[in-house]
């Protein structure tokens, strides 16, 4: 059922212009920490993949798992995005842009929110190699 959410988090692996993905068991998704003068080619590589685009000010007119993801990671403040599919079968492949306070580092976490994604979390650690 979810194979279009893992399809779109596999294209965005092969676009993605950092490498060294890691486990962020606080989310249960993986992450990819970069600096600035990649940015522009990230984030292009996570709309081109995660086709949403959310930020703080259109998440009230996000689908619920939307929102849920948002209130699940703490919200979004200002230059933080969540980056979607459409929903499938109840279920979201995410990317949450995430600009450090640092002014020069960004992390992407990516993964699947909503129903029926527990136990996703073996395939998504195939697709961006990464192990616990």
């Amino acid at each position: 059922m979810h194979e279009p959410l893992f399809g779109a988090l596999a294209s965005l692996r092969d676009g993605w212009p950092a490498r060294g993905w890691s486990w962020d068991s606080r989310l249960a998704c993986v992450s990819s920490s970069f600096p600035g003068d990649v940015a522009e080619t990230a984030r292009a590589a996570a709309k081109a993949s995660l086709t949403f685009e959310w930020d703080a000010k259109s998440l009230s007119r996000a689908p619920r798992e939307v929102a849920d993801l948002a209130e699940q990671s703490g919200g979004l403040r200002s230059g933080q995005y969540i980056f979607t599919t459409a929903v499938v079968g109840g279920a979201i492949a995410f990317g949450l842009w995430w600009p450090w306070n640092d002014d020069v580092t960004t992390s992407l976490r990516a993964g699947l929110a909503g129903a029926r994604v527990s136990g996703e979390e073996l395939r998504l650690q195939e697709i961006f190699n990464v192990t616990l």
